[in-house]
């Protein structure tokens, strides 16, 4: 017997849109057959095809690129669909966007492209090709099939790169809080780099490359969407603190449901995405209009980033 989508369980929160909804956020949303300036675009999504796109756009004016194409294998997203390409075929079709995007960048922007372990090599040689390439963010994607002939895949990538050596970068603002397991005291028994509160000992660490505090979007949480490949609020949280400042400006040209621009809005900054996919833009706003009255992102409390099922308030991890 078929599922209802539209008769949810009273715990599943997964934002969904009714035809009233549709009709109203569509209005909003922005479409570019001419030069436009960086006020006309800022705060928007773009409901067009990237490449009709960038002849279009300004230049200069982009302080975070993020990116999070589709990755080289065969996936549905709603009303599109991408085919797997040879290696070779990949890069290429990357170079046809990331090369043209370079114009809106300003020479003090950093970018960041996601992959999975199969495009992500694609990525790498692409990147070096125009920016100064820092580093590669791995993060655990704890959702995912099993394998009985492989290894299970749950991990992701994320390329970092920079136009220049003249980059922002803020790690302290990324900080997460560990629980200790080793607790280790001074001299005089005084804690050693860590605290104690109500329910347990924490230490505050430096970010590395290697995330596992990440929860991908599940029914039960208030940011989810049926987007195949939606990333989290937190994911994005991280970057966006870690390389820009209040009032820069962010950009994703594969929005999707518009995750990019969200946190970018709770988080003070500004934004523009492009989505091909008008059920996914009419999403995005929709999320966007959430983001006026909350602003908050899971596993993100009082300026610091909390591991996994260790704040005690569930309802903000």
């Amino acid at each position: 017997m078929p599922v209802n989508k539209d008769c949810k369980t009273e715990r599943n929160r997964t934002i969904t849109l009714s035809k009233k909804e549709r009709l109203l956020y569509k209005k909003r949303l922005l479409k570019l057959y001419c030069s436009v300036s960086v006020e006309e675009i800022l705060n928007k999504t773009i409901h067009q095809d990237l490449f009709k796109v960038l002849p279009f756009l300004p230049t200069s004016f982009v302080d975070l690129l993020f990116i999070d194409p589709p990755y080289n294998l065969h996936k549905e997203f709603n009303s599109n669909h991408f085919k797997e390409m040879s290696p070779e075929e990949y890069e290429v079709w990357m170079d046809s966007w990331l090369s043209p995007l370079r114009k809106v960048l300003k020479p003090t922007a950093s970018v960041y492209i996601c992959g999975d372990w199969k495009s992500s090599s694609s990525i790498f040689r692409v990147m070096t090709k125009y920016f100064k390439v820092r580093n590669r963010i791995t993060w655990e994607r704890e959702k995912g099939r099993g394998a009985i002939s492989n290894w299970k895949n749950c991990s992701e990538d994320i390329w970092f790169g920079t136009v220049s050596n003249n980059f922002y970068f803020d790690s302290k603002s990324v900080m997460l809080k560990r629980k200790v397991i080793a607790p280790y005291r001074d001299e005089a028994g005084k804690p050693k780099d860590w605290g104690i509160e109500n329910d347990g000992q924490y230490r505050l660490t430096y970010p590395s490359n290697l995330w596992t505090d990440i929860t991908v979007p599940f029914w039960s949480m208030p940011e989810n969407t049926e987007h195949p490949t939606q990333k989290p609020e937190k994911l994005l949280a991280k970057i966006i603190l870690a390389s820009s400042k209040e009032g820069d400006v962010i950009f994703d040209p594969f929005a999707g449901v518009g995750t990019t621009c969200v946190v970018a809005k709770k988080l003070g900054r500004q934004y523009c995405g492009i989505e091909i996919d008008e059920t996914y833009c009419c999403l995005a706003e929709k999320r966007l209009e959430y983001a006026n009255s909350d602003k908050t992102i899971q596993g993100y409390v009082d300026g610091v980033f909390w591991e996994r099922n260790t704040l005690r308030d569930q309802k903000k991890i």
